[in-house]
């Protein structure tokens, strides 16, 4: 009986030690697995890592270069938009002008004001001088023209004329005459502001032919 019980215990105790080496390769294989698996998180770690390093550098680069693209389109795109605008404010200063001259074409009056009368006898001018002195006033005649220079006012250069219609200042108008005159025989008065020049008509000598 006694051998059977130690042939038990030996057994129970081989079986026990059995068990004791089995659990301690086990828990060297699990370190183990643990170990390799914490190297290769940490590989994994520092690969992500560096990944994302080269992924952000890449993308600040390339950030950089689109920024750079959108600067140099902009200013690209301001200098086109600046040429147009001044194109176009050009044409239209352009156009105002020739508007303003061709109204000025349909519009526009000669001053002072005048009435060319052609009599049997003679050339009469009339022109209107209000508020003109007579010693403001000249008169120049040539074979074919005459000549009108009066002296008005002075205008205010302080005022904001909305319509500017009266005479100021020095005013001169030449008529052209469409018949030969006698410039010495001219004559010329100046009452109620009115400027009244007369100019005799060269008369033609009549010679009779004799018919043989």
């Amino acid at each position: 009986m006694t051998n059977n019980k130690d042939v038990v215990k030996d057994e129970v105790k081989k079986k026990t030690l059995q068990a004791k080496n089995k659990a301690l390769e086990v828990k060297k294989g699990a370190l183990k697995k643990t170990a390799d698996v914490k190297d290769s998180a940490l590989m994994k770690t520092s690969e992500i890592k560096e990944n994302a390093s080269n992924k952000t550098s890449e993308i600040k680069e390339n950030a950089s270069d689109k920024t750079e693209e959108f600067k140099g389109n902009a200013e690209k795109t301001r200098k086109q938009a600046e040429k147009k605008i001044n194109e176009f404010i050009t044409t239209l200063k352009d156009k105002q002008e020739e508007f303003g001259k061709t109204i000025s074409d349909y519009t526009s009056v000669d001053k002072p004001l005048i009435d060319v009368i052609n009599t049997e006898d003679s050339i009469i001018i009339k022109a209107d001088l209000p508020l003109v002195k007579k010693e403001d006033i000249s008169v120049n005649i040539t074979e074919d023209s005459i000549e009108i220079v009066a002296k008005f006012e002075e205008t205010d250069e302080n005022l904001d004329f909305i319509k500017k219609e009266r005479n100021y200042g020095e005013t001169s108008r030449t008529i052209p005459l469409p018949v030969k005159i006698e410039v010495k025989n001219a004559s010329a008065k100046f009452i109620n502001s009115v400027l009244t020049v007369e100019i005799p008509k060269v008369q033609e000598e009549k010679i009779k032919v004799k018919i043989a």
